[in-house]
């Protein structure tokens, strides 16, 4: 039996406020001493997420990240990344078993 509590919303805000929490207690800020810190782990969990919340592909959660300054807020980044930034992202930590690789 299942006995996961599961919460659902439909706010992307929301959404990404609860990645941000879970990837900050599950992993480090940054993958390694020689990361270029322009965004962190969490950040870019968070953004997978989202990508995976409004079923598009990496150029397309960058776009809505461009045009939805409140989640650009929420995630305290202050430019929004290339795409290549979340495809590595997400083959980095697909690797490493913090996300399914979709």
């Amino acid at each position: 039996m299942d006995t996961t509590l599961r919460c659902t919303t439909r706010s992307p805000v929301a959404l990404a406020r609860k990645a941000l929490q879970i990837a900050s207690e599950a992993m480090p800020a940054y993958a390694s001493k020689f990361s270029k810190r322009d965004f962190t782990q969490h950040q870019l969990l968070a953004m997978l997420v989202l990508k995976q919340f409004f079923k598009t592909d990496d150029r397309g959660i960058v776009e809505l990240l461009r045009d939805l300054p409140d989640l650009q807020n929420m995630l305290g980044i202050r430019k929004v990344p290339h795409f290549t930034t979340l495809f590595h992202a997400q083959k980095r930590l697909a690797k490493k078993g913090a996300l399914i690789n979709c």
